[in-house]
């Protein structure tokens, strides 16, 4: 997993973070923790974006270079907090694979605490570690930050040295992570995958395959420079694939999401007009 993808973790946390200062009926996610986690530079720009006509121009700006980049990412953050907030069948264990700076964990109904994990790349763990404890005082004790390089390391064997259980029923998060992974980094995550307890579920986002190869920019030709050409998204799938790469390694589609779907959901009753975002795809799926 390359360097420019541990860089990459502030940004969207900066753009949930700017959305606060949408009122609450325009606003696509809400998430009171996400400024707490940024840098002082960040915050500062986020407080300039109370005003309205600068952060709509900047929200336009965004539009017209990467569009749909907005919406689609606060779209895929919100359906995955109410998926896991919703917890409408028996979850043991809570797995983040690829975190960054996300606090959907700190954000969790407390009426009783999942043991979670926190995956990602060492500089970032470490960086989160002071965010949190600026923030709540210490980590809470159901939660455990890991720094895991999962190109390298054994996933598995890191969990389970930090009391994880794959007999636990499992919410697993891979959240855009898997482009940033070669074919081997992917296939060792799904090996262990593979080994979760039937019922788990796992949310997760790619990137779409005949973005990568060029076959279609979608209109993201900026994006396809500075990731594609500069080796930083290494991979993606076609999505008439994705049921039966994931039947292979034992997990079931319950859904399978474009972000003109997520955009219906989640922008349209804002009544704010965005992009979706073309080259990104959303799984949910269950362990069989």
């Amino acid at each position: 997993m390359t360097h420019e993808a541990a860089k990459s973790v502030l940004g969207p946390t900066l753009l949930v973070a700017i959305e606060q200062n949408y009122s609450e009926n325009k606003r696509i996610i809400s998430d009171h923790l996400a400024v707490s986690m940024l840098p002082f530079s960040m915050k500062a720009f986020v407080w300039f974006t109370q005003f309205s006509s600068l952060r709509n121009r900047l929200v336009k700006t965004i539009e017209k270079t990467a569009p749909g980049v907005w919406g689609g990412l606060l779209c895929r953050k919100r359906y995955i907090d109410e998926k896991l907030f919703e917890l409408d069948y028996r979850t043991e264990a809570i797995v983040n694979l690829g975190a960054g700076f996300d606090t959907r964990l700190y954000r969790m109904p407390k009426s009783a605490p999942v043991p979670a994990w926190e995956i990602d790349q060492s500089d970032n763990i470490a960086q989160k570690d002071k965010h949190v404890v600026r923030l709540l005082g210490q980590i809470p004790k159901h939660i455990q930050l890991l720094p895991v390089d999962f190109e390298r390391d054994d996933l598995g064997s890191i969990l389970s040295a930090n009391g994880y259980s794959s007999e636990q029923q499992t919410f697993f998060i891979w959240e855009a992570v898997s482009q940033f992974l070669t074919e081997s980094g992917i296939q060792a995550t799904l090996n262990f995958l593979s080994k979760a307890r039937r019922g788990s579920r796992l949310a997760f986002t790619y990137i779409l395959k005949e973005f990568l190869i060029g076959d279609n920019l979608y209109g993201h030709e900026k994006s396809y420079k500075q990731f594609v050409e500069k080796g930083v998204w290494l991979s993606g799938l076609h999505p008439e694939d994705v049921s039966g790469f994931l039947e292979s390694y034992g997990w079931k589609v319950l859904e399978h999401l474009g972000y003109d779907e997520l955009a219906e959901k989640y922008v349209e009753p804002t009544g704010r007009k965005m992009f979706a975002l073309p080259i990104e795809r959303l799984v949910l799926a269950a362990k069989n």
